[in-house]
C-alpha cells in the first residue's frame, strides 16, 4: 500500500478532524482514510438507490398507481 503525506493543513482543519475521528471511534489517520475513500468512491448506480429509498425501512414496499380511464384509439385514416 502507499503512503501519503499531506502539508500546511491549518490548525483549525486538525482539530475538526480530530474531533470527528473521535465520534467516530477512530484515529485521525483512519478518518482520513475513508474520508478520501469516500470522496473518489463511484457515484451510487442509480438502481442501487432506488433500492435504498423505496426499501420497506424508508416506507411503502408497493406503489399506489391512480386509475386510468381507457381512450378510444386515434383515427388517423383521414
Amino acid at each position: 500500500m502507499a503512503s501519503l503525506s499531506v502539508r500546511k493543513i491549518d490548525d483549525e482543519t486538525v482539530a475538526q478532524l480530530r474531533v470527528r475521528a473521535a465520534g467516530h471511534g477512530v484515529s485521525m489517520e483512519e478518518e482520513v482514510r475513508r474520508i478520501l475513500q469516500q470522496a473518489v468512491a463511484a457515484p451510487e448506480c442509480l438502481g442501487d438507490f432506488a433500492i435504498r429509498l423505496f426499501s420497506p425501512a424508508y416506507g411503502e414496499t408497493e406503489l399506489q398507481l391512480p386509475g386510468r380511464e381507457m381512450h378510444e384509439p386515434l383515427d388517423f385514416s383521414g
